[in-house]
């Protein structure tokens, strides 16, 4: 049994002719089982046979055996515990802005926590996972407090800006995370929560260690943040939200950016003396260079499309599935390792696939 997020794909995604391929059927006396024990608890809301597409930035996805959501963390431990004890299988999912659903759907339990409260004490600010990133963004703008307004515009949760360090103009989340709050549900004995340090979390360019311990979830985070202007904090972040909402409009069904960027101290000396300094920003390579480079741009598969002024931008642009949001990922990734022999690597996550699939 897997719960939480679904590792993302290191070399390549799933191949699409396999998306389909999904971990054994659940029996619907499996489900129902554990459709009657979560029926007892309070607080939860519960869904049979749900689309996925529903939860996804993308619009893109088959159904759930079963759909789990409260707003509660001890009723979510509690519902993990269950369906942990029930050998069903099983993912934990936040906004749904990275994920890639495949289209037969998940065969198990859909989980999610969403819990949102926001709250300061000077200038520590305690937030749950279930909080958006921008209702974050906002509220410590509001309250003239320094140090997320860069972050504006950026889908999802708080829990998934945490789990994957989301940052921008320089910027991510790690540089104001004091600790961060998550439940383990690895252990035979229970679930139970602990709490890390920032250090502990071992935060790296869009990495943390919750991306490598799949069994730990994200409850809630404290930040440390610095007194500012309010009028010039909120100047900063409509500034980078106009910018960003004509790069992707809020009503894209895309998840931003598909591909890591490229920190240039660690790409190959011979090709990073390849790429033009007016390509390099703080930093990074974009992996969009790469891709203009091999001709990403326009591409097309079905409904999904490679938007025609942004290389490393893939969006639904109606009736789109995964096997052709999977085929033009399959194919970028092969492009760019034919001419360059780097490996590009996703923001995404792949709910639904089977494992050998994914690494195929």
């Amino acid at each position: 049994m897997k719960s939480v997020f679904e590792e993302p794909a290191q070399v390549r995604p799933p191949n699409p002719d396999e998306s389909a391929v999904r971990p054994l059927p659940v029996t619907a006396s499996g489900v129902s089982e554990v459709l009657e024990l979560l029926a007892q608890a309070d607080g939860i809301t519960l869904l049979r046979n749900v689309p996925l597409s529903h939860y996804t930035r993308f619009g893109i996805g088959g159904p759930a055996d079963l759909y789990v959501e409260t707003p509660d963390p001890a009723r979510f431990a509690e519902a993990l515990a269950i369906v942990r004890a029930s050998g069903l299988d099983s993912v934990v999912i936040g906004g749904g802005t990275n994920l890639i659903v495949a289209d037969e759907g998940f065969r198990g339990v859909c989980l999610k926590l969403t819990s949102n409260r926001i709250a300061a004490d000077g200038c520590r600010v305690e937030v749950e996972c279930g909080a958006s990133l921008q209702e974050l963004v906002d509220f410590t703008v509001q309250r003239g407090l320094k140090g997320l307004e860069t972050m504006t515009g950026i889908p999802g949760s708080a829990g998934a800006a945490i789990y994957g360090n989301a940052g921008a103009y320089g910027h991510s989340i790690q540089e104001r995370i004091r600790n961060v709050r998550f439940l383990d549900s690895s252990s035979d004995a229970g679930e139970a929560v602990r709490e890390f340090t920032n250090s502990e979390c071992r935060f790296h360019y869009r990495e943390s260690i919750f991306k490598r311990n799949k069994a730990w979830i994200i409850l809630s985070a404290v930040l440390d943040m610095e007194p500012g202007d309010p009028d010039q904090l909120r100047e900063t972040a409509d500034r980078i939200l106009s910018t960003r909402n004509r790069k992707y409009p809020p009503s894209m069904r895309c998840a931003g950016s598909i591909f890591k960027n490229f920190l240039l101290s660690e790409l190959p000396p011979h090709l990073a003396a390849e790429v033009p300094s007016t390509a390099i920003i703080e930093g990074k390579v974009p992996s969009a260079w790469f891709l203009e480079q091999v001709g990403a741009k326009g591409m097309k598969r079905g409904g999904i499309e490679v938007a025609d002024y942004h290389a490393n931008l893939i969006y639904n642009g109606g009736g789109g599935t995964a096997r052709d949001l999977v085929s033009i990922v399959n194919e970028l990734k092969e492009r760019v390792w034919q001419r360059w022999g780097i490996p590009l690597e996703e923001e995404v996550q792949y709910v639904g696939f089977a494992r050998s699939a994914r690494h195929a």
